[in-house]
């Protein structure tokens, strides 16, 4: 018991310094990011306000405006037009746009017309008059220029963050800086680093007040946009995001005052940033300079008013009258879109709508950079504690105990939350439930008697997650026969006896190893049953001993996985100067007999029938038709989310009736506009020659030949051939037999 007590405290004792190290940045967890991540998307959910935020508006070059005023990018006179209108009509405060302007605009014909000024047309003084009349009406970058002179215009531009392939790009012309590293005195902080830029012209930037990076949100491990970057470092030189500069213009071009944590540079733990402070508006940023953005709801919280309703004047003043503008896109191929804890697509231009009415509500929470060690020391008190205690307790207190502490610890949570101070809550979760786990789990461990019974009943057969699934419910399972639909699977190596006889005993072993190791951990990994193992072939089923209604799917990913793993092993066989293998696959759903066959000297769990044998018989079909993989129509009909193509209307040998068989080639949704176009021509070719209209089906297998050489389509040419000078008769059905496997 001693030894046992010792062995529990040092076992706890790792788990809570596991995740007081992941608390501190010196090791990764994922699985605690990933709940630290749900947690922080419930806890948004829970509280976002849900509202419409109308000071800030979206003007949107959307389908209509694209419709209206010509595709994109428009003449700049378009641009200048609607400044006009966003400024003299309606009276905006700050217009920000989230498009760039890296270009000249040459649309206007400007260029041709100076060329045949100073050319052809140099001494044809009627059309040079005119040329000079017109010229300043098409210098069109120079009108969107002056409109945007002397009015609150902040443009957005990109940088090109460190280890990119654009390193040291750079095009158009930054904005100034916000500050450097030389005023605020410090040599470097821990925000993100540029090593180039991607600008809006000379002359466009020249006459905006500002610019602003729209580049940088934080896309955590998930893909998901949950914090972003207000500073961008290039060349020592500190810029401003969109959203803050469109603020500081807003406030009147105030400097920024910055607050840095004292002891930064030699700090246990990530320091730097902890406040900006700009016009009266206090900014609670962390080490990196990230903000949470603070979303107040789903996509459409903003107002979106269409960019050409604004060019005509077709707005109502009270709709953009002092308003915040964000000019961006929703049109089709224009839309940033990112996936966001309230929406998984939601428009980047409300990422930084909702940054920009943060920043004006004092609403950004904060998580200064202490907290990481505020973090670690609240687990290690937590996780000794409870080692201290949970002993001491009975079964029911124990459970008691955990379910109050963790209410506890989220309630702390929240009131912090509520207050806008935003702390890590997945660690300390965890940890309780970890311990709690492990404290319970040597009891537990203790009355498993029965259940190792059942492991030592189906442990060679099936996959140990598999087995403790089982152990779940025993009651529902036995090792007697009985009769369910499953699929079951044979896959054989391609020319193994003229491998085997290359190789010596003891190598020949090892290959066998080496090809069926991986293999059998897919057949496991898709909660497959391995039935048996024939020399170089596998035969395993789904569905048996645990009931599985989607047996076929897991079977077909299996196969899948099996032939993406095959040039992986090849590659392994290359090194080791062993042959090369290729197998095939075959695959069949039906109903089967299932349970411990065989006699009073040795017992099997197996699976019997017809539905077994035409899987068998399947696969043997692999190598005459070039594939990998040849599944039933029994299998495709059941696996319904992959995309086959037909292969065949075949009868095999010990089958009456004819089976349609098929090649899966993958996911639907995963499968490339090419491979659906040729999928496509597949079908109409493959139709053409079961209607026997021999001319189109031979046009379309010899474009299907060109563009991948495949046997499939070599049979049915030659096929098509024979029965071009041979016709198969009126009551030919298509289908084609094999006298053997």
């Amino acid at each position: 018991m001693r030894q046992y007590n010792l062995s529990r405290f040092l076992l706890g004792l790792l788990i809570i310094m596991g995740f007081g190290l992941h608390s501190m940045g010196t090791i990764e967890l994922p699985f605690v990011e990933q709940l630290e991540n749900r947690a922080y998307d419930m806890r948004l959910l829970a509280t976002m306000p849900n509202t419409q935020e109308k000071r800030i508006v979206i003007v949107d070059i959307d389908e209509k405006s694209l419709d209206a005023e010509g595709r994109w990018p428009w003449g700049r006179d378009k641009l200048a037009l609607l400044m006009d209108k966003l400024f003299d009509t309606y009276y905006a405060s700050v217009v920000g746009f989230d498009v760039l302007f890296i270009e000249e605009d040459t649309s206007s014909g400007l260029n041709v017309l100076n060329d045949l000024a100073n050319t052809e047309l140099k001494d044809e003084l009627s059309f040079l008059d005119v040329y000079h009349k017109i010229k300043p009406t098409l210098e069109w970058d120079k009108i969107f220029a002056q409109s945007l002179a002397d009015r609150d215009t902040v443009l957005g531009y990109f940088f090109v963050p460190e280890n990119s392939p654009e390193s040291g790009i750079k095009k158009g012309v930054l904005p100034g800086p916000v500050t450097s590293y030389e005023k605020l005195n410090v040599k470097k902080l821990p925000i993100p680093t540029a090593t180039g830029y991607g600008g809006n012209l000379a002359i466009l930037q020249k006459n905006a007040i500002g610019g602003g990076f729209i580049d940088k949100p934080v896309v955590d491990s998930d893909g998901v946009v949950r914090k972003v970057y207000l500073f961008q470092e290039f060349a020592g030189q500190l810029y401003a995001s969109l959203p803050l500069a469109m603020i500081k213009a807003l406030m009147g071009n105030p400097e920024i005052e910055f607050t840095i944590a004292p002891g930064y540079e030699n700090a246990p733990f990530n320091l730097g940033f902890e406040w900006l402070t700009i016009g009266g508006l206090k900014i609670p940023i962390d080490a990196e300079s990230a903000i949470p953005v603070p979303y107040i709801g789903p996509s459409g919280s903003y107002p979106y008013i269409s960019a050409t309703d604004v060019m005509h004047g077709d707005v109502e003043l009270e709709q953009l009258d002092g308003a915040i503008i964000l000019i961006g896109s929703s049109a089709a191929g224009l839309l940033d879109l990112r996936s966001t804890p309230v929406q998984g697509i939601y428009p980047g231009v409300e990422i930084h709508a909702n940054v920009l009415a943060g920043i004006l509500d004092e609403s950004i929470m904060q998580r200064p950079g202490y907290i990481q060690g505020v973090e670690f020391i609240s687990l290690i008190i937590i996780g000794i504690l409870l080692l201290i205690l949970l002993p001491l307790m009975s079964a029911l207190v124990v459970g008691v105990f955990a379910v109050v502490l963790l209410a506890s610890v989220i309630g702390i949570n929240l009131y912090f939350w509520n207050a806008l101070i935003l702390i890590p809550i997945a660690s300390s979760v965890l940890l309780i439930m970890s311990i709690f786990i492990q404290h319970v789990s040597y009891s537990f461990l203790l009355e498993q008697n029965t259940k190792r019974k059942l492991h030592k009943s189906f442990g060679q057969y099936i996959p140990p997650e598999l087995v403790d699934e089982l152990s779940e419910t025993e009651e529902a399972f036995s090792l007697e026969g009985e009769s369910r639909e499953m699929t079951v699977l044979f896959s054989d190596v391609r020319g193994f006896t003229s491998i085997a006889e290359n190789l010596e005993p003891k190598q020949l072993s090892q290959l066998m190893n080496a090809m069926l190791t991986p293999m059998t951990g897919i057949i496991h990994e898709q909660r497959g049953t391995i039935d048996k193992y024939m020399g170089d072939a596998i035969m395993s089923f789904w569905g048996a001993p645990i009931a599985d209604k989607n047996h076929a799917s897991h079977a077909v990913a299996a196969a899948i996985k099996m032939k993406h793993e095959l040039p992986k092993i090849n590659k392994k066989f290359k090194k080791n100067n062993w042959p090369t293998i290729n197998i095939g696959i075959g695959l069949n759903t039906g109903v089967m007999s299932v349970g411990n066959m065989g006699s009073a000297f040795r017992m099997a769990y197996t699976v019997m029938g017809d539905a077994v044998n035409l899987g068998s018989r399947l696969e043997g079909l692999t190598k005459k038709y070039g594939v990998h993989i040849i599944v039933s129509e029994s299998t495709a009909r059941a696996a319904s989310e992959y995309a086959y193509r037909s292969l065949d209307l075949v009868k095999v040998a010990g089958k009456e009736e004819a089976v349609e068989i098929f090649e899966p080639l993958g996911l639907k949704e995963d499968l490339s506009a090419y491979a659906s176009n040729t999928l496509e021509l597949y079908v109409q070719a493959l139709a053409s020659y079961r209607k026997q209209d021999w001319k189109p089906a031979q046009e379309k297998f010899n474009i299907l030949q060109k563009q991948s050489e495949q046997l499939l389509y070599k049979i049915y040419l030659d096929r098509i051939h024979q029965f071009a000078q041979d016709p198969p008769g009126v009551d030919w059905d298509g289908v084609y037999t094999f006298t053997s496997k």
